[in-house]
């Protein structure tokens, strides 16, 4: 498997296990350094690499009145004081692949949401610009589908990727997980992360806007690190049902290290 590095640290085969976190969604250059700054300190005790993640522009919403963001200017120059007051790579998802040049300019990854993982365009500026690209699984495709995503990136000359699973659609607003998908996609041979956070949505199942199963994340985390995933994606805030956007699907940070503590036992167990 290929390993990509990524800030200081390295993810994939024999590497410590990567933790993505962040909340949803920008709200505020004040909110994102708190929050930064409380990760960093939460994830200090553990062996995990951290990549900060948060979303400019949360364009994928089921409502037209949902939150969106701060928008790509604003949204890239909070992230660049994230990224130097707190020395943490970032993570940022971009929509149009006029967005690519300036989220790399500032991002260590890229991501791809799942609903756009098969637009080529946005694939090919995101993979030409060199970053790291986090691809995310479509809801409605296969995990052995994925690879012509894969290709789709490396025909950019850049093997610097990983896919990660987020679910998969089951039936009329559910999502499952199936563990199968770390192993069959990792055949592709590049890192697979693990989104408990998107994993437990229950996509219009709050009318307007998603429901989720919060309860749920735990149990899903545990089983992705145990299926062998090389990173997971927690979306966390300090108070979830205050969040603007995705508030029943997050965890809150003091939720975080106790999980943190039984994934990091059980990654330790994998690789003993």
């Amino acid at each position: 498997m290929a390993k990509i590095a990524i800030g200081n640290f390295f993810m994939g085969e024999n590497e410590p296990l990567v933790l993505i976190c962040g909340p949803c969604a920008i709200q505020s250059e004040d909110h994102a350094l708190f929050a930064a700054g409380a990760l960093k300190k939460i994830v200090a005790p553990f062996s995990f690499p951290l990549i900060y993640k948060s979303s400019f522009d949360k364009a994928n919403r089921s409502s037209l009145d949902s939150f969106r963001g701060v928008g790509l200017e604003e949204g890239l120059r909070i992230l660049e004081k994230v990224k130097k007051e707190f020395d943490l790579p970032i993570l940022t998802d971009i929509h149009s692949p006029d967005q690519a040049k300036a989220a790399a300019e500032v991002c260590d990854v890229i991501q791809i949401p799942a609903f756009l993982c098969r637009q080529t365009d946005l694939l090919l500026a995101a993979g030409s610009t060199k970053a790291a690209v986090n691809i995310k699984k479509g809801q409605f495709l296969s995990p052995w589908d994925m690879k012509y995503a894969v290709e789709k990136i490396l025909s950019t000359n850049n093997q610097r990727l990983f896919i990660t699973e987020r679910g998969t659609s089951f039936g009329y607003q559910n999502l499952v997980s199936d563990m199968r998908s770390i192993a069959i996609m990792k055949k592709f041979g590049y890192p697979i992360c693990f989104d408990a956070t998107h994993s437990i949505q229950l996509p219009g199942a709050a009318g307007s806007s998603s429901g989720g199963g919060r309860e749920f994340i735990p149990t899903l985390s545990k089983a992705a690190v145990a299926a062998g995933c090389d990173a997971l994606f927690l979306e966390a805030h300090e108070k979830p049902e205050d969040a603007p956007c995705d508030s029943t699907s997050m965890l809150s940070f003091k939720e975080l290290p106790p999980l943190l503590g039984q994934i990091e036992r059980i990654f330790r167990a994998l690789h003993e």
